[in-house]
């Protein structure tokens, strides 16, 4: 149980599309994995692109000053795009893999699953963040796939938001559960991902998934992201409501407007 939750304080999330989410918590501004470029493709591989379908609801000048990236992992261009690095450079902290922390320098901070990091509070005092383990794939996909982390966000008087980023384990969200449910805020990486990898298996949660997860959680509200613009998804917007209604926990499920 986790006695740091106020679930009667909202935490603003704002939903840009694909992976990109904006988190304001305990007076700083956090923005999830950044990818704003536009429509195209990506080659992976011989024959192989992924490819962006839509673009992003918002210019990233637009975004105002963002004071930390929680950066799931840099080395798939669905969560981190060309106008996504160069973000980075004016962000004056990047939390990601320790992998990515190496490649990315600058400011990029690395850090190691349940490991945390304490940010001081514009009006005094401290938030904890801490990474949490995912695992982009089935079993055993770490040398296919890289290194991924989630993040926590706690402090004291507010309330609990989890960040998933690419994961495809329910075990993993157990974990996680352990150590930090009750969530007030899940922002669940969706849209059943699907590659030529292991041929086809899911990459991310499906939406039956996301909706266990957040009973897992318990979570009481959860905001879906990584699940548009982009072809791999092989789901979307009417299968995460389809799977939120049948597990009954439909009211929990926070999406912007079609």
């Amino acid at each position: 149980m986790n006695e740091t939750s106020a679930p009667t304080e909202q935490i603003p999330v704002s939903v840009f599309g694909g992976p990109s989410a904006l988190i304001e918590y305990g007076g700083l501004r956090f923005l999830t994995d950044p990818a704003f470029d536009a429509p195209g493709e990506y080659p992976r591989g011989p024959g192989y692109a992924l490819v962006k379908t839509a673009p992003a609801a918002v210019d990233p000048a637009d975004l105002g000053p963002i004071d930390v990236v929680l950066l799931s992992h840099d080395e798939h261009p669905d969560n981190l795009d060309h106008s996504g690095r160069a973000l980075l450079a004016g962000i004056p902290l990047t939390l990601t893999t320790r992998g990515g922390a190496g490649r990315l320098g600058g400011t990029a901070r690395g850090l190691a699953a349940w490991e945390s990091v304490e940010l001081p509070r514009p009006g005094g005092g401290t938030l904890t963040v801490t990474a949490t383990p995912a695992q982009h794939g089935p079993e055993g996909c770490e040398p296919v796939t890289g290194e991924v982390i989630g993040f926590v966000l706690t402090a004291p008087g507010l309330p609990t938001v989890y960040v998933s980023g690419d994961n495809a384990s329910l075990a993993l969200v157990r974990q996680i559960a352990d150590r930090f449910a009750p969530v007030d805020t899940a922002v669940l990486f969706a849209g059943a991902a699907r590659t030529p990898l292991f041929d086809g298996a899911l990459l991310t949660l499906d939406s039956a998934q996301a909706a266990e997860a957040a009973g897992i959680l318990d979570a009481r509200r959860v905001v879906p992201v990584h699940f548009d613009s982009w072809a791999h998804f092989t789901e979307g917007r009417s299968h995460l409501v389809d799977a939120f209604t049948t597990a009954g926990l439909l009211a929990r499920l926070e999406l912007g407007s079609a």
